[in-house]
């Protein structure tokens, strides 16, 4: 190697070092799994995206459920550098710090998925989620964006009309807020696996459940023994964390940060949009027929489910100071956009 050469070579480095421009391919484990519409989605239409917006600098590659390791431990993962991060449903880690399940679903709070988006990235739902990672990684996390991308129907073999219906309802719900939000409003919530949720409606077992958006729900074939689905949903929007590791954040350039930021909401919005305009052209098609009766609550019933959702919420936050300080965070940001009346 010549003398130039090796100097053309070494400033090359040194400017690559300086600007943090080096190539980025992410290995990112999701909490999706391998056959998802969400899966799919990304892979289809925002992955290349990021490619072709960074001219080849951040390459991501995203990896199913526990494909490297259960979804739960994917923080620790990332701070150890065993995956680069994390696109992952939070409610996975309210057993590490109660804050992550008032972030991870604020049940019955937000109305759409771009609310609860907006919260995270203008209303300090970002600043909160880092919060909740520091106290469980010692700052080895960086969480580049957060929040829901579907709002889940409720799916019920029984009419269920009004708030006053859910009285003595046997609910399947995951243990935790949900669980006990159903439970203030008069229901009985009953924890089963979400591969026994079919069988659970058609034998009766229970009368409704918490299982996951329409789309989803129709795929799954769940309306044939629950033809009385709640839609718009009245409860459930899991929130999501897009997080790498500090190491990676801090090799990246001021402008490949606001990049990948600025992508990752791009894409949720746009698959938020997807996700509601499939739902909606699935709910009134079903609607129209004889066989499904898809329920819609007026505004009175879905205020009363978030009062009496308020009072979880509250019991909730007791849990630790970071529960507190994050639940502040959306009662501030639900009231400053109408949702909560001021007190």
């Amino acid at each position: 190697m010549t003398m130039n050469t090796r100097s053309i070579l070494l400033a090359g480095t040194a400017l690559f070092a300086a600007t943090g421009a080096f190539a980025q391919d992410l290995n990112i484990q999701t909490s999706f799994n391998a056959g998802d519409f969400s899966t799919k989605y990304l892979t289809e239409e925002w992955l290349p995206e990021l490619e072709e917006r960074s001219d080849g600098r951040i390459t991501v590659t995203l990896t199913p459920n526990g494909s490297v390791v259960p979804a739960r431990e994917t923080p620790e993962a990332v701070a150890a550098g065993v995956i680069d991060g994390d696109f992952t449903s939070v409610n996975y880690f309210s057993g590490l710090e109660p804050a992550y399940a008032i972030m991870g679903d604020l049940i019955s709070g937000y109305e759409t998925p771009e609310q609860m988006l907006d919260f995270c990235r203008e209303g300090g739902g970002e600043a909160m989620m880092q919060k909740a990672a520091d106290e469980v990684t010692d700052g080895e996390v960086h969480v580049v964006a957060c929040g829901p991308y579907s709002r889940e129907a409720l799916v019920a073999n029984v009419p269920i009309r009004t708030y006053d219906d859910l009285a003595g309802k046997k609910i399947r719900s995951p243990e935790g807020l949900a669980a006990s939000v159903f439970q203030a409003a008069g229901a009985s919530p009953i924890s089963i696996p979400f591969s026994e949720v079919f069988g659970a409606l058609e034998k009766g077992i229970v009368d409704a459940a918490d299982a996951s958006a329409y789309v989803n729900n129709d795929a799954t074939g769940l309306h044939d023994v629950a033809p009385y689905p709640l839609y718009p949903g009245i409860h459930s929007m899991p929130s999501m964390q897009f997080t790498v590791s500090e190491r990676i954040w801090e090799d990246m350039s001021a402008e490949d940060q606001e990049l990948l930021r600025t992508w990752w909401y791009d894409a949720m919005y746009a698959m938020a949009e997807e996700v509601g305009q499939q739902d909606q052209e699935l709910a009134e098609r079903d609607d129209a027929s004889e066989e499904i009766e898809v329920i819609d609550w007026s505004d009175e019933d879905r205020m009363k489910l978030r009062e009496t959702a308020r009072t979880q919420w509250e019991e909730f936050a007791k849990k630790s100071d970071l529960a507190q300080e994050a639940l502040d965070a959306h009662l501030a940001y639900l009231t400053e956009i109408g949702l909560l009346e001021a007190e």
